[in-house]
């Protein structure tokens, strides 16, 4: 599996939370809402460094990773991230 990150969203992430270079931006699987793969579990993100980092994706200097811990979120797919421009948040969609 891999991460795909937007032109949109490595400009969110810059200036929504902040990130810089060499820091860590986590994706991980958290209990509630629901996703196109999961009912009652929905993405969740932080900024922190990797406890167990499995899948990882290095787009200017900055550092997207999900944890071993998470894969099953995933079930195989690519995480592809982007952004809705109306509302100015991250949008997530996976693909096989």
């Amino acid at each position: 599996m891999k991460i795909v990150i937007s032109e949109e969203a490595m400009n969110w992430f810059k200036e929504e939370m902040e990130t810089k270079s060499g820091e860590y931006i986590h994706f991980y699987a958290r209990y509630g809402g629901s996703s196109q793969l999961h009912d009652a579990f929905s993405l969740g993100v932080t900024k922190e460094q990797p406890l167990d980092l499995s899948v990882e994706q290095i787009e200017d200097r900055i550092h997207f990773y999900i944890e071993e811990r998470d894969l099953w979120y995933f079930d195989g797919h690519d995480l592809h991230v982007n952004v809705d421009t109306k509302i100015n948040e991250l949008t997530y969609s996976y693909q096989k």
